[in-house]
C-alpha cells in the first residue's frame, strides 16, 4: 500500500484462519520484527523459542505439513563425549489451529551412553495490534504472570495462557519474557518430551470477527497433483465463516496483514474457485450483501449500496492510513458481486437463494449506475478518495504511486480505471439477465447504460505506442488518458466490453515482451519511466492478474497466448515450493525473485494456480 512493509519472503508462515505463525527458518519465534503468534488481528505470542544450556542447537530440516504444521529437526552439537556424528536429536512440531497453538518438543538420544541436559523455552508476548506489528513501531512486552503448569498474560481484554506438559522444574520472569526450564536425563536410545498449549481469548470487539471454519469442505477437484494440493491446502486453511451464519464461508485475503474479508480479494477468488467450489461463491455473496453500505458516510467511505472493501475487529492504523473497522473504500467491488452473483446463477446456483439476494442486487446496481460511482456524470466510474486516511487509489491496484503515465508522473483523481469499467458493463448486462429471469423491471434500463458505458469507453480510453494500440489504465482528473501500457487491459477480455478485433488487439498487445515474460503478466510495461519489477505494482508480477487475463484470454478465444501465460504461472509456483506468493519479481528474463514483504498464502494467487492447472 505504498507504506514500508516489513520483509516476510524468508519466514516460515502457518496458517489456519484466523490465526497464524510466523517464524524464523530454524522455528524460533524470535521478537523485535513480524513473527509471532497471531489471532484474529493480534499477536497473541511474540517470542517461543527452545534452546539448551549446554550444547548447541542446529537446524537440520524444516518441514511444513500442509499449511498448519511444521516440524523442525535440530541436532545438539557441543554436548559431552560427541566425537563427530551428533548423538542427539531434538524436533519441534508446531501446529497451529483457531486460538490455540501446540508445540511438542522431543528429545532423542541415539548414543550409548545416557546424558544430563537442560531445556529452556522463553515464551513472551506484547499482545500488539496486527496494524502497529506492521508498522514496524516499537512495542512493549506484557508481563507475565507465572503459575504451577504454565504462564498467563492479560491486557486489553485479552488473554493469553500457556500449559505445560509437563509442567517446568523451574520458571523465572527476564527482560519481559517467561524463562521455563526442564532438567532432563537421557539413557541410553532414550526419549524425553514435553508440550506447550498455548491458547487465546479475545474479548468483545466492536468490529468485524471472523470465525473459524469447522468443518473441511468439498472440491471438486479429482486426483489433484502435488501442485493443485498445495493450493487447495492454503485455501482451505484461509477460510472463514460469518459470525452471523456460520455456514457462509468466504476466503480471507492472505496471511499475515489480510487474514480478514476483503471484498474484491473474496469475490475474485470465489469467482476463480467456482468451478470447483461453488459453495464458496454463495457464502461470499452472502457474507458481503449482510454488510453491503446503507448510509452515507464519508469517513468509512460508505454508500447505499456499495459492497465493502474490507472488514476488522478494530481501526486500521498504518502509515497514512486509518481506516474503520468497515472501510469501504473500493471502486470495483460492487460490480464483482454483481457478476458474481450473475456467475453462480448460470453455474447452478438454487433459484431461491438468488431470490433472497435480489434486492441486494437492485441496491448495487443503484450504486454503479447513480451519482456516487460517477459524481460527475460523464457515464464512466471513478473514484477520489473521501477520506484523509483512506485510499488513494481504489482499483486492485491500490498502493498510492499505482497509476502512472508513461513518463513517471501520477495520475490526478479522480481517476477511471480501465478494467472497472469492463467490470461495470459486465455486472449490467449479467444483472440484466438476472432482471429477465426473475421478473424485476430495471433489465432494459440497465442495459440502456451499459451501452452508453461501452460508447463512452470506446471514445476515451484507446492509444497507440510503438507495439501498437492498447487501452489505457484510466483517464486521469482532466479526462487524459493515462499512457503506458499495463496489465489491467488484461481485465477487460470475457467481459463483453469489446469487440471481436478489439480484443484480439488487447492479446496482441498483453503479448509483447514488455508485459508477456515466461512466468506471468508484468503489471507495467518496461518502457515506462515508472517500471520497477520490485515494486508493488508498478512491473512485479500478481499472479491472480495472470489468471484473470488467463481466463478472458480463454473467453474470447485466444488460446495460445493463455496456454502460453498459464504454463509461466505453473512454473513459477513450482519455484516458490508450489506455493505462489501474492506477487513476485522477473528481473532480466531470469527466474522469478521474491517480493520481499509479498504475503504467504495467499487466496486469490492459490485460486490462481487452478484456473491454470485447468
Amino acid at each position: 500500500m505504498g507504506t514500508d512493509q516489513q520483509a516476510l519472503h524468508d519466514l516460515v508462515t502457518l496458517a489456519h484462519a484466523p490465526d497464524l505463525v510466523l517464524s524464523g527458518s530454524d522455528g524460533q519465534v524470535s521478537p523485535g520484527g513480524p513473527q509471532g503468534w497471531y489471532s484474529t488481528d493480534r499477536r497473541a505470542l511474540s517470542r517461543l523459542s527452545v534452546d539448551l544450556a549446554a550444547g548447541r542447537v542446529v537446524p537440520v530440516s524444516v518441514h511444513r505439513e500442509g499449511a498448519s504444521t511444521v516440524i523442525v529437526h535440530n541436532v545438539i552439537r557441543g554436548i559431552a563425549r560427541e566425537i563427530a556424528d551428533p548423538k542427539v536429536l531434538l524436533t519441534r512440531r508446531r501446529t497451529v489451529s483457531p486460538a490455540c497453538l501446540t508445540e511438542k518438543v522431543l528429545l532423542r538420544n541415539h548414543g550409548d551412553a545416557a546424558v544430563s541436559l537442560m531445556l529452556r523455552a522463553q515464551v513472551g508476548t506484547d499482545l500488539a495490534g496486527i496494524d502497529a506489528v506492521r508498522s514496524g513501531g516499537r512495542t512493549s512486552p506484557v508481563a507475565p504472570l507465572l503459575h504451577s503448569d504454565g504462564v498467563r498474560w492479560e491486557a486489553e481484554n485479552v488473554t493469553v495462557s500457556l500449559q505445560c506438559t509437563p509442567s517446568a522444574d523451574s520458571a523465572s520472569v527476564a527482560d519481559g519474557a517467561a524463562g521455563l526450564r526442564w532438567e532432563v536425563s537421557l539413557p541410553a536410545g532414550g526419549a524425553w518430551s514435553v508440550t506447550l498449549s498455548a491458547r487465546c481469548s479475545p474479548g468483545p470487539v466492536a468490529g468485524f470477527a471472523p470465525v473459524a471454519v469447522t468443518e473441511s469442505p468439498q472440491w471438486t477437484v479429482s486426483s489433484p497433483d502435488e501442485l493443485v494440493a498445495a493450493n487447495l491446502a492454503d485455501l482451505e486453511a484461509l477460510l472463514l465463516a460469518d459470525p452471523e451464519k456460520p455456514d457462509d464461508r468466504f476466503a480471507a485475503a492472505g496471511a499475515p496483514w489480510y487474514l480478514t474479508l476483503f471484498g474484491r480479494d473474496a469475490l475474485w477468488t470465489a469467482s476463480m474457485l467456482l468451478p470447483v467450489a461453488p459453495w464458496l461463491a454463495v457464502g461470499t455473496l452472502r457474507v458481503l450483501a449482510r454488510r453491503q453500505g446503507v448510509r452515507l458516510d464519508p469517513a468509512a467511505e460508505e454508500a447505499p449500496g456499495k459492497i465493502l472493501h474490507e472488514a476488522r475487529p478494530g481501526p486500521l492504523r498504518f502509515g497514512d492510513l486509518t481506516l474503520p473497522p468497515l472501510y469501504y473504500g473500493t471502486i470495483d467491488a460492487t460490480a464483482l458481486w454483481v457478476r458474481l452473483l450473475h456467475d453462480a446463477w448460470r453455474a447452478g446456483m438454487p433459484p431461491a437463494e438468488v431470490t433472497a439476494l435480489l434486492p441486494n442486487l437492485v441496491r448495487a446496481m443503484d450504486w454503479i449506475t447513480g451519482p456516487a460511482a460517477d459524481p460527475d456524470g460523464d457515464g464512466l466510474l471513478e473514484y477520489a478518495a473521501s477520506s484523509p486516511g483512506g485510499l488513494a487509489n481504489q482499483g486492485w491496484k491500490d498502493s498510492a504511486d499505482a497509476i502512472r503515465h508513461l513518463d513517471g508522473r501520477h495520475a490526478t483523481a479522480p481517476v477511471a480505471l480501465c478494467e472497472v469499467q469492463a467490470y461495470a458493463y459486465a455486472a449490467a448486462a449479467g444483472a440484466a439477465a438476472l432482471a429477465e429471469a426473475f421478473g424485476l423491471p430495471d433489465g432494459d434500463t440497465w442495459l440502456s447504460w451499459a451501452d452508453r458505458l461501452r460508447t463512452r469507453f470506446h471514445a476515451a480510453f484507446w492509444l497507440r505506442d510503438e507495439v501498437g494500440p492498447y487501452p489505457a489504465i484510466a483517464l486521469d482528473g482532466a479526462k487524459v488518458p493515462v499512457s503506458g501500457a499495463a496489465s489491467n487491459m488484461g481485465h477487460l477480455l470475457g467481459t463483453g466490453l469489446l469487440s471481436a478485433e478489439q480484443s484480439a488487439r488487447v492479446a496482441a498487445r498483453l503479448a509483447a515482451p514488455d508485459l508477456t515474460t515466461g512466468y506471468g503478466l508484468r503489471t507495467l510495461t518496461t518502457r515506462s519511466a515508472a517500471y520497477n519489477p520490485l515494486s508493488y505494482h508498478c512491473g512485479s508480477i500478481w499472479p491472480h492478474d495472470t489468471a484473470i487475463a488467463i481466463l478472458g484470454l480463454t473467453a474470447d478465444g485466444h488460446h495460445d497466448l493463455a496456454a502460453h501465460l498459464a504454463d509461466g504461472l505453473l512454473r513459477a509456483a513450482r519455484h516458490f515450493d508450489n506455493r505462489p506468493p501474492e506477487l513476485y519479481a522477473v528481473l532480466d528474463e531470469g527466474p522469478p525473485v521474491h517480493y520481499p514483504s509479498a504475503c504467504r498464502p495467499q487466496a486469490w494467487s492459490a485460486a490462481a494456480i487452478l484456473v491454470a492447472a485447468r
